[in-house]
């Protein structure tokens, strides 16, 4: 049994009539009526009664009837399931990033894709580069923001934004009036870091920046995470250079304060695998820098 003998069949069934059933099928009648007697043959059994005016379904015709309709219907759900996936319309996309992207574009950027493809289903998985390095080369992620670019000849990276970095500090530091940290402060404050492990991280990047602008920060408080670093901000046990960004969502205890002259930025980019060939993942990476050029 095949596909083209089904279809066939269920013509001739439906309209009882072989004349019919050709013209419905755009043929001539007497290659229909060979391939219906060529299929009861394949089958062993007989599929019409025929008579001199008019045909009927056997019981084996008419079993087949039901069956074929199912089959046939199933067929067309698969084909249109196995079309959506492979435009991206459906299936799902593993996403991972670092937890500052959270107060940048990501927000933005997952909103637009949904937007676009809304019964794609998607995983969000907060992680450090060096986790989100190791996901993407396990395939257990299939596309990350990381924050600095993920450096690896299996990975493809497009940048999105540049950010100043600032200083997040308790709101019960005295700053008076001032917007702009003073940096020579760092020396009377815990620096609180992130991630404490692995090395390097975004860490060494604050590190180093501070350092080339010619300052210390020797009280230093570490932590694994943004959001907990944040928190010790805000309990008052140290500050903490963050990207810009994170400044749009305002936390009760802390401020703050713009560094000037920069002392450093830091990159956000979106990262995936060189043999990546889902269309999901460039579906998401096309809107995500659609999303990036707005922003800017």
């Amino acid at each position: 049994m095949n596909f083209k003998q089904l279809t066939y069949f269920i013509a001739v069934a439906e309209e009882l009539h072989f004349g019919r059933a050709a013209e419905r099928l755009d043929m001539a009648q007497p290659p229909l009526s060979r391939a219906i007697k060529q299929f009861e043959d394949d089958l062993g059994a007989i599929l019409f009664n025929r008579g001199r005016s008019s045909i009927s379904l056997t019981q084996a015709g008419e079993r087949l009837l039901t069956r074929g309709k199912s089959i046939l219907a199933q067929l067309e759900d698969t084909q249109l399931e196995v079309r959506r996936l492979g435009q991206g319309a459906e299936g799902r996309l593993r996403i991972g990033f670092v937890g500052s992207a959270t107060f940048g574009i990501l927000p933005m950027i997952v909103r637009s894709y949904r937007a676009n493809f809304p019964d794609v289903n998607l995983s969000l998985n907060p992680m450090n580069n060096a986790d989100l390095h190791r996901a993407l080369v396990s395939r257990e992620l299939d596309v990350v923001f990381a924050r600095p670019t993920l450096k690896d000849p299996e990975f493809l990276s497009k940048h999105l934004v540049d950010e100043k970095l600032i200083l997040a500090l308790p709101d019960v530091v005295d700053t008076q009036s001032r917007t702009v940290a003073r940096l020579e402060r760092l020396q009377d404050h815990h620096l609180i870091l992130y991630p404490e492990r692995p090395r390097p991280s975004y860490a060494d990047m604050v590190l180093k920046a501070i350092e080339d602008a010619g300052y210390s920060a020797p009280l230093r408080i570490w932590c694994m995470d943004l959001q907990t670093a944040l928190s010790l901000v805000a309990v008052g046990e140290g500050v903490c250079v963050v990207p810009e960004s994170v400044a749009s969502a305002p936390r009760k205890g802390m401020k703050f304060l713009k560094i000037e002259p920069e002392i450093a930025r830091t990159e956000l980019s979106v990262n995936y695998r060189v043999d990546e060939q889902g269309v999901h993942v460039k579906n998401f990476v096309a809107i995500a820098q659609k999303v990036a050029r707005k922003v800017i």
